[in-house]
């Protein structure tokens, strides 16, 4: 099997399984919305972000750093890899016990400062949610830097599909918002336990009698984390604060609206996330073998027909923001529509990225996307400060997009002095692209009052995808040949 061939399959898998995952957290968004008031509904979300800022804490850098080394000694220096699955789990295990300890001492203040009393109760629970949703982040890096794509797959989606009917189930029980926390909690219960029996298994055919870990090796893992961590702080900032500072200036109605605009764009994103995760490490050992003009051309057709998918999504996304929004969540959320409009924008840059941002990392570029984000997430957080007094959560959104929008510029610039990137020919196809969406853009928008329910929601979305798909087939961008390599 050659080079593309393995991208192929092994992002075939992934893309099934964020699929899944996709749909999945659709349902539990829009079931959990609908069964819970807007208040209870952005309350759970508040706890969750105050987690995903502890549980970045909790990781550090370490998965990242201990996956870049697999990658790197997977194949020239075998018996050094379950040391360095060790000496990381090790670490990883440190910090978690740090920051759960933390969050228990500190529950309290947190939901006063918040001025949200019905919140501790949900943060205290964050304990054992940070504690396994850590460890679940660790197998998954660790899984990507030995390429198990598959079995990433097949655990993200035991855990996510398990995640749904038990957090689902215990608020149908009446359990209200904890219940749906305890259905998270358990839910990585299972894929912890899954993940480990089968990393012990896996680091075993890496194993050699009298194998002592390199002088070293140990430091560089932890000196490498540091820039990875940076970032993973950056990104703290720019993705969990502007949530709670919508808590703080607002409430946790206006989180709600932030939430679900956030959520469509994740679900939006699935295709990304899965072809991102695929070829991050395929860019490390492509450089290390000297492969650059490979790496090269991979990134950029990669590149381009990201953009031909997404530039045309998020205009779509922005044309019928106002109907998606009432028929899936109800008018109660229909202060979630201006915010899902900018947002669209969001998800354009999003797709470049996720392409891009953790390749940096496995270039050994990690530094440098650090200080970048680290800038960028700064003046968001500035942004969101004077933004969302003055505009509300409308303000936080556009801080999002404003900021990210020069991330996404760094990342690119960065990776252009790693590969030889041919400007020229992806301007010439970004400008193409551009009018393929702007064509598309018009007759979706004539149709857009004809929206009645979600029969002609749906089919408006198709005649706009039928246009689309025409117009790049007749422009050279979309070769139908190779879409069907890629989906059969």
């Amino acid at each position: 099997m050659n080079l593309t061939e393995q991208i192929t399959s092994r992002f075939k898998v992934l893309f099934l399984s964020d699929l899944i995952l996709a749909i999945s957290s659709g349902i539990l968004t829009v079931v959990l919305a609908r069964l819970l008031d807007p208040s209870g509904y952005g309350l759970l979300f508040l706890a969750l972000t105050v987690f995903g800022v502890f549980s970045k804490l909790a990781r550090l850098g370490i998965p990242r750093s201990a996956s870049r080394y697999i990658a790197e000694y997977k194949k020239k220096k075998r018996h050094q890899v379950p040391h360095i699955v060790r000496a990381a789990l090790v670490f990883n295990l440190i910090t978690i016990v740090i920051t759960t300890i933390t969050l228990a001492l500190t529950h309290q203040y947190i939901a006063d400062l918040l001025n949200e009393p019905d919140l501790a109760p949900l943060l205290i629970l964050g304990v054992f949610h940070i504690s396994l949703s850590s460890l679940t982040t660790f197998l998954l890096i660790i899984f990507q830097g030995f390429e198990d794509i598959k079995f990433v797959a097949v655990l993200q989606v035991i855990e996510r599909v398990i995640r749904v009917i038990l957090a689902v189930g215990l608020v149908l029980l009446g359990l209200g918002a904890v219940g749906a926390l305890w259905g998270y909690i358990l839910s990585f219960v299972v894929s912890v336990v899954i993940g480990f029996i089968y990393l012990y298994k896996r680091i075993e055919g890496f194993r050699e009698s009298g194998s002592v870990v390199e002088s070293g090796l140990r430091r560089r893992i932890a000196e490498y984390a540091v820039p990875i961590t940076a970032t993973h702080a950056a990104n703290t900032l720019d993705g969990k604060l502007d949530t709670l500072l919508v808590g703080f200036f607002l409430s946790p109605i206006a989180v709600s609206f932030y939430v679900i605009g956030e959520q469509v764009i994740k679900f939006v994103e699935t295709p990304m996330g899965a072809l991102g995760f695929t070829l991050s490490p395929r860019f490390g050992s492509q450089k290390a073998s000297g492969n650059i003009e490979q790496a090269s051309r991979i990134y950029e057709s990669a590149l381009v027909n990201s953009l031909l998918l997404y530039i045309p999504a998020g205009a779509g996304i922005i044309l019928v923001a106002d109907p998606l929004i009432h028929l899936l969540f109800g008018p109660d959320y229909s202060g979630a529509i201006p915010v899902l409009q900018v947002l669209g924008l969001y998800a354009v840059l999003k797709c470049v990225t996720k392409l891009t941002d953790n390749g940096l990392d496995y270039l050994g570029r990690a530094r440098v996307r650090a200080i970048a984000k680290g800038l960028t997430a700064v003046l968001n957080v500035v942004l969101n400060v004077i933004l969302i007094p003055l505009i509300g959560v409308v303000g936080a959104a556009i801080a999002t997009v404003f900021t990210y929008s020069l991330y996404t510029s760094a990342n690119v610039f960065i990776v252009s002095q790693e590969f030889e990137l041919r400007i020229g020919y992806i301007l010439k196809n970004v400008g193409w692209i551009l009018g393929v969406t702007v064509v598309m853009s018009a007759v979706v928008f004539v149709l857009t009052g004809y929206i009645s329910g979600w029969v002609t929601l749906i089919l408006i979305v198709v005649v706009g995808v039928i246009v689309w798909a025409i117009l790049s087939v007749l422009v050279g961008l979309l070769d139908l040949k190779q879409v069907r390599s890629v989906l059969l």
